[in-house]
């Protein structure tokens, strides 16, 4: 672990496994209640410090760790692709967004600004000047999860130093080294000892001990959301930002360019074998159309590379455990008794499940209602715009969704009255850069990421009022 400036290891060993063949890679150890107290400890004897620093010396640090990021680009993609299974190739391109993520936090530091306040709007207001400052909360609690490492918890830690804060950061157990690593390059690139701590072990144990923390200001969790609702039930007057998921959709109309959709929902819909909260699960397609879309869709996942995470033309390594694995495999199966058709896929090898297309889901089943959160497609069809519009919003959650059209009526139609925190059109949901507000509505979460939505949400307004 990271405490303060100083690793700190426990009685526990926690090894890291490869996902895709269990082969061992790393060892971590595994913290518990008292690792996390002095971790917050050591990040609240930091924060004077971060309070004080100018908003330029803090954009220094993150721009020299977004720079350090890029050195040690090799380093870091093999310790994603290790720790998470990621393709190689996915893992670098993690690496290349969490470097444009610290660059933009960077840039917002120096953004951090208030505003002037009319106070002479109202007669009572006359000869007093008023303004706001904008001031860091304090301690952030940062608990990610395992599917981006690196950059999900660079969204986190970013935008917390931009604003002043200190950071305890709370890995996903599976996957701790890309955040050990980072905090390593942090402390090379001048950031104050106990600004950022990372404690490894269990989320029940350790997230419960940040959640219930006085001396911890705000909660920042991307996860599932059984866990976001415990600690939006446990954490009192912290504030919380909470990002749980989805089980995206996407609407492909008559008149969309089928070559171009198609391949765009097989990307979008097995890049980390489905390990992503906006993966491609819910397809609806035109039923004009169907057919003609459906050969693509399978044609195109029947191409695709299953094999080890280090060999770049893989394009399907593992999920994260066999658990997980299984369970993805039993919803497939359980859709299929329901009536559903496996077009492709549908195997699982160990934590390896085929990428799999299945056609004609019952919208009542777990792999179409829950987030599967595995390499699967739901092709459905749908008579009017309207009619999908209502399948969509038809979720408990509301992360993105998209449309595929040539008519920027529809799509507007759509764009307007789908429930979701982001609407693409002629983009898959899985779209993101990492300079956009990211969050969701309904069971998805609450709060927005991006570094400018989250320096907002990890800063307070303060009035300042004086007479003349």
């Amino acid at each position: 672990m990271y405490i303060g400036g100083e690793s700190v290891r426990s009685a526990t060993p926690l090894p890291v496994e490869i996902p895709f063949d269990g082969a061992a890679f790393a060892t971590v150890f595994r913290g518990g209640r008292d690792h996390a107290d002095a971790a917050v400890q050591a990040a609240a004897n930091a924060a004077p410090l971060m309070r004080e620093m100018t908003r330029d010396q803090r954009s220094q640090i993150l721009r020299r760790a977004s720079d350090s990021i890029l050195e040690q680009r090799d380093a870091l993609a093999s310790a994603i692709y290790s720790e998470t299974g990621k393709p190689i190739r996915e893992a670098r391109i993690e690496v290349e967004r969490a470097s444009y993520t610290l660059l933009f936090s960077a840039e917002e530091a120096h953004r951090l600004v208030g505003e002037v306040v009319p106070m002479d709007a109202e007669a009572a207001g006359k000869g007093r000047w008023g303004m706001t400052v904008r001031e860091p909360l304090g301690v952030i609690a940062a608990i990610t999860p395992f599917n981006f490492p690196l950059n999900l918890a660079m969204h986190k830690i970013g935008p917390a130093l931009a604003g002043g804060n200190t950071v305890v950061h709370k890995p996903a157990s599976t996957t701790p080294v890309s955040a050990l690593l980072m905090a390593r390059i942090f402390e090379e690139c001048g950031l104050p000892k106990g600004a950022l701590n990372v404690v490894t072990g269990p989320g029940g144990e350790i997230g419960d001990a940040l959640v219930e923390h006085p001396q911890v200001a705000m909660i920042s969790f991307t996860g599932s959301p059984e866990v976001g609702l415990r600690i939006r039930a446990r954490a009192g007057m912290k504030r919380v930002s909470l990002e749980l998921g989805g089980n995206a959709a996407v609407i492909v109309d008559e008149d969309a360019n089928l070559d171009e959709a198609a391949a765009r929902c097989i990307a979008g819909g097995f890049a980390h074998s489905g390990q992503v909260c906006i993966s491609v699960q819910r397809v609806y397609v035109n039923r004009k159309i169907r057919g003609e879309f459906e050969d693509r869709v399978v044609s195109g996942t029947r191409k695709l590379v299953v094999g080890h995470p280090k060999e770049t033309a893989t394009d399907i390594s593992s999920l994260i455990t066999v658990g997980e694995a299984e369970r993805v495999e039993g919803w497939v199966h359980e859709a299929v008794e329901r009536g559903a058709r496996v077009l492709a896929g549908g195997s699982r090898r160990r934590a390896t499940i085929e990428p799999t297309v299945l056609a004609d889901v019952p919208e009542d089943t777990r792999a179409a209602c829950r987030e599967i959160f595995g390499p699967v497609i739901n092709l459905n069809s749908y008579e009017s715009l309207d009619a999908a519009i209502e399948l969509v919003n038809h979720s408990d959650y509301g992360l993105q969704a998209g449309i595929y059209t040539r008519d920027i009526g529809k799509a507007f139609h759509a764009a307007q009255r789908v429930h979701v925190g982001g609407f693409m059109i002629n983009e898959v949901p899985q779209y993101r850069v990492d300079q956009m507000p990211y969050g969701g509505v309904k069971l998805s979460g609450a709060g927005r990421e991006g570094p400018k939505y989250a320096v907002e949400e990890m800063t307070e307004p303060k009035l300042i009022v004086w007479k003349g």
